[in-house]
């Protein structure tokens, strides 16, 4: 098996009966082994019923396994069912590469909800990730908020694989369905004036229609800021809650324009709890992101 595989089956040992294992262990030789496709389907289907849908029991160090394994995959909210949908899928022969796509296409088209959740995880650990990315870009725009959650929060296939015209899509549907940013994976790194862009327009017209903005928002524009946007964070630090002057600090505190600076050194507060490392992206505790729908 490899590494995932055997990631995988490691902790399905400690959550599931034996049994149980049994079951997807002879499942998986037999769909490895070429099995018909009826049988994939089905088996795929079966696995709640055989295995539960309790959550996976994982301590920081399989946490840290897995990302070591596949940077930025974050397993922490799986359950035994996803694992095990996920470790069929991983089954399926690839070396022909035309035959696995038309198998995918074919789960993808008629999977439920569940399904489609387990699908869309199993992205960054799939082979030929390259040949995914319209499926991702597929996921990023279905109105269903937890599939649209499985692509876009705690998985690196997006940051990893999609455009900047697909990834800009994302980060700013993420916050109209009130989805935390900061579990991107690869925000800061695949920040863009575009994006920033965008952001900015979108946080005007939550202003006009008199609605709350998400201090998350801030998070990938302030690397790009220009005059407009740092009036945009001096509004934000005279009018803001606490948590987004923190937020429009921090985005200040990125920006190498000397006017962003200069604003900064209004609030010497935030100006030294920046210096100091003591406010940063990475502690910019969640209770204090308000969720914005």
């Amino acid at each position: 098996m490899s590494n995932v595989n055997q990631l995988l089956h490691h902790w399905l040992i400690q959550s599931v009966s034996p049994e149980a294992l049994a079951w997807l262990e002879q499942k998986q030789t037999q769909i490895a082994n070429g099995a018909p496709e009826k049988i994939f389907y089905t088996s795929f289907s079966a696995v709640p019923r055989y295995l539960g849908k309790k959550n996976l029991q994982l301590t920081s160090q399989d946490l840290a396994a897995a990302d070591d394994l596949v940077p930025g995959w974050s397993p922490g909210n799986w359950t035994v069912d996803q694992a095990g949908r996920i470790l069929l899928v991983l089954a399926l022969p690839h070396d022909r590469t035309e035959d696995y796509l038309r198998s995918l296409d074919k789960v993808f088209s008629v999977a439920d909800l569940g399904e489609l959740i387990a699908l869309y995880q199993s992205l960054p650990l799939l082979p030929h990730p390259e040949l995914h990315r319209q499926r991702a870009a597929e996921g990023i725009r279905s109105n269903m908020t937890n599939v649209f959650q499985a692509i876009a929060l705690n998985n690196p296939y997006p940051a990893n694989y999609l455009d900047n015209i697909a990834w800009n899509q994302m980060v700013l549907k993420a916050l109209f369905v009130g989805s935390p940013l900061h579990q991107i994976w690869g925000l800061d790194q695949r920040a863009n004036p575009e994006l920033a862009r965008m952001l900015v327009n979108y946080a005007h017209e939550r202003w006009a229609a008199k609605r709350p903005v998400s201090p998350e928002l801030w998070r990938p524009v302030g690397k790009f800021a220009d005059n407009a946007i740092i009036a945009d964070l001096a509004k934000v630090l005279a009018e803001g809650s606490i948590a987004e002057k923190q937020a429009a600090a921090l985005a200040c505190s990125q920006s190498p324009l000397l006017e962003a600076q200069a604003l900064l050194s209004l609030y010497p507060d935030l100006q030294s709890a920046i210096a100091e490392g003591e406010l940063t992206w990475s502690n910019f505790s969640r209770d204090r992101v308000a969720v914005c729908k």
